[in-house]
């Protein structure tokens, strides 16, 4: 079983002032550093246990790429040190190790053989390598003729070979086409399922939070937060939306789980709530019964465009459907401070049973990161239960009409 243990890990590079400036100081020890430090990596702590899940993420040169290569012993650090138990297979930057005039066949035993793997392995396991790829004759060419997705599937398919006890993927399956992408994550994670550790890095917020039980957020070389999935990716798309103003906060709800609130203030959600087709507010719905959701916004600035979406998300955070009213074309203009609104968005629910919440924002376009007037996830939680329906798997409650024949 693997497991990490990152203990005050930091990484500085040398700056000097002019390049006469690194001579010097080459040729004259004796006067002092001529050099500053630049930290990318500061005052890093924590723990990979065996067997877990940890999704890394942070906005682009936030450190996680230096991190990686840190722990995998690709790059020295400054302060700290990185432990680890087991044998690591990383895919790190996209074509990291392969040499663009060796054939995929050839780049497969170099890196096998840099994996650990002897060249007997390697021969054994090169048919489930070829099959998983499946690049086909390409397999025989140079990798300087290689799309990057198919440099990502030879060099996920030799990491992979063998199930590693500590496997750490940075951003390159994002450059893989969708049925690879779902080929990939099924193997991750079949190996999760026996006790493969996993740190993953990616902006994708449905990878993270359906494979990882904890994410931690870097933010300008430091730690900048860990927790559950769903918490940390809001926490981190709201702080996208608000980089200019410092106007995310979080609270801890009643039922354990942390809600994400960021904006302006000059728009709030008053009250929102389920109402049956009886005209009564609910919390657990029938699959397929008629709902309204009910949403109230109440104006503190004059608003000159104002635009209310809403997102269903299953207990992961992951989004069933989401619409807003610029979409479907109904915003409002000239909203007064004071005005007081009520939405009223009604649909079937549709949903498979389980645990599901509603975030809303209020916005003056169809994104948030134009006008943020306000963004509030976990907004609502309600739960859907199976009371009439014949019994059926999934998330989504799509019945057909089926026909047989026997020609």
């Amino acid at each position: 079983m693997g497991a990490i243990y990152v203990v005050n890990l930091g990484k500085a590079y040398k700056q000097y002032p002019t390049r006469w400036s690194r001579l010097g100081e080459w040729m004259l020890p004796f006067k002092g550093p001529r050099h500053k430090l630049k930290w990318v990596l500061q005052d890093i702590n924590f723990q990979v246990a065996a067997g877990e899940a940890v999704g890394l993420i942070g906005i682009n040169g936030a450190g996680k790429s230096t991190l990686l290569k840190l722990i995998t012993g690709t790059s020295q650090p400054t302060t700290g040190s990185v432990h680890m138990t087991g044998r690591v297979a990383a895919l790190l930057e996209l074509g990291m190790g392969f040499h663009p005039d060796f054939t995929g066949r050839q780049n497969v035993y170099m890196s096998g053989q840099l994996l650990g793997m002897t060249v007997e392995e390697i021969s054994e396991l090169m048919p489930q390598i070829e099959d998983f790829a499946g690049i086909g004759d390409y397999m025989d060419q140079p990798v300087r003729v290689y799309s990057s997705g198919m440099q990502m599937r030879v060099a996920f398919s030799v990491a992979t070979a063998r199930r590693p006890d500590i496997l750490i993927v940075d951003e390159a399956l994002s450059v893989g086409d969708a049925y690879f992408q779902h080929k990939s994550f099924d193997r991750i994670r079949q190996f999760r399922k026996q006790g493969t550790t996993l740190l993953l890095v990616s902006h994708d917020k449905q990878a993270i939070q359906s494979v990882c039980d904890r994410a931690i957020l870097l933010d300008g070389g430091h730690l900048a937060r860990e927790g559950k999935p769903e918490e940390i990716m809001d926490y981190y798309n709201a702080m996208i939306a608000e980089r200019e103003n410092d106007t995310v906060r979080q609270a801890e709800l009643d039922n354990g789980k942390v809600q994400t609130i960021s904006g302006t203030g000059e728009a709030t959600v008053t009250d929102i709530a389920l109402i049956d087709e009886n005209g009564e507010r609910v919390e657990v719905v029938d699959v397929g019964a008629p709902v309204t959701l009910e949403v109230t916004v109440q104006a503190k600035a004059p608003i000159p465009r104002m635009v209310l979406g809403y997102m269903i998300k299953d207990r992961l955070g992951q989004p069933m459907y989401g619409t807003n009213t610029h979409l479907k074309e109904l915003p409002l203009d000239g909203v007064a401070p004071g005005d007081k609104v009520v939405y009223r968005f009604n649909f079937a629910m549709n949903l498979g049973p389980g645990t599901y919440s509603v975030a809303t924002a209020i916005v003056s376009t169809d994104t948030h990161l134009v006008n943020n007037y306000e963004w509030r996830d976990l907004a609502l939680v309600f739960t859907v239960m199976n009371l009439r329906r014949p019994h059926f798997e999934g998330s989504a409650w799509l019945d057909p009409s089926i026909e047989i024949s026997r020609p």
